[in-house]
């Protein structure tokens, strides 16, 4: 069976290319879907397309290139293998799945059944949503604390609404006007911008001089990890979520004693270190933070679909590439369409 699959070939190398999947049998854990929907992840891919994820160029790591990319993906199950009981031939299903127009995928990695209530375009575009989630999952929320969030693309975006769903006081810093705007209209209140001087002062008037019980690292930067941790209130907590893939040439000495006598609790906030179902006495997982986007996104709390610029086909891929990675105010996030 021929496929259309999407192949970074090299470093700021992508194509659409058509190639051929067996016809063996399924596995018995496996389903066949035929994607309708996906949704570039312009952290993680960009990461890898440009390069700045240095294990592209390790033979064997799990993004080498040749890579083929994409982990959002919304399809109807065409086949299931025989012990296959998360989904049934004719279902709508999100998976983790990668940039092909049909994909074979196992069930023991996340499957969610779409809603009808959501346009399952944005569902695809609600994977970043399971990243940005990771940091609720980490942090001791409390009582009214007041979070900063450092980095409003899709998943500060995401991270912000999320602490605001939970009741904070939330303030979004990022020096991009379009990107505060845009945080704006999601219902993020205060958004402020400039230098990290500015940032800071800016911060310190409207906490009062509290700074934030909880800041969050979402751009995967050590220097603006260094500045969270400066605008993180005594006792608080540092969140980072940003999985960090620039060197910095700093003190360390600088982190260490800061943390160390402000009492500061460093969280790190993968999401694969999720698991993907809940386990007995463990009801966190992957599943069932994808089930509470959906609740939210139902109930007009969570808003995804602000977040998407643009919808193209397949063949654009590297139009979307580029885009998101050179004009990032006019790219603020890609859906590929595969039956368009």
């Amino acid at each position: 069976m021929k496929i259309r699959e999407v192949v970074v070939t090299g470093q700021n190398q992508v194509e659409l290319q058509i190639t051929e999947m067996d016809d063996l049998k399924l596995a018995p854990n496996e389903v066949l879907i035929d994607t309708e929907y996906t949704f570039i992840s312009s952290g993680t891919e960009l990461a890898n397309y440009t390069g700045r994820e240095q294990k592209v160029f390790q033979k064997g790591a799990w993004c080498a290139y040749p890579w083929r990319s994409g982990y959002a993906n919304v399809g109807i199950v065409r086949d299931v293998g025989t012990n296959v009981t998360r989904t049934a031939p004719g279902d709508r299903v999100f998976t983790y799945g990668r940039h092909a127009s049909t994909i074979r995928y196992s069930q023991d990695r996340l499957i969610a059944h779409v809603r009808d209530t959501i346009d399952p375009g944005v569902v695809a575009a609600s994977r970043m949503a399971g990243v940005a989630m990771t940091s609720i999952i980490v942090t001791e929320i409390g009582t009214n604390p007041r979070v900063i969030v450092f980095g409003l693309g899709l998943v500060g975006n995401l991270a912000a609404q999320m602490f605001q769903i939970h009741g904070c006081r939330v303030i979004g810093v990022d020096p991009v006007e379009a990107r505060r705007k845009l945080a704006e209209r999601c219902g993020i209140t205060h958004t402020i911008g400039g230098n990290a001087d500015e940032v800071q002062a800016q911060i310190q008037d409207i906490t009062n001089g509290e700074l934030g019980n909880i800041t969050v690292d979402a751009v995967g930067h050590s220097s603006v990890v260094m500045q969270a941790l400066r605008a993180t209130a005594s006792q608080g907590q540092l969140v980072i979520l940003g999985s960090p893939r620039v060197s910095v040439t700093g003190d360390l000495t600088e982190l260490l004693s800061d943390t160390h006598l402000r009492w500061i609790t460093i969280r790190g906030a993968l999401e694969w270190c999720v698991p993907m179902y809940p386990d007995t006495g463990n009801h966190t997982s992957q599943f069932s933070k994808q089930q509470t986007i959906f609740d939210w996104m139902t109930r007009g709390q969570l808003h995804v679909e602000p977040l998407i610029s643009h919808r193209l086909k397949p063949e654009q891929i590297k139009q979307a590439y580029d885009g998101l990675l050179n004009e990032p105010d006019a790219y603020t996030g890609v859906v590929l369409e595969w039956n368009a």
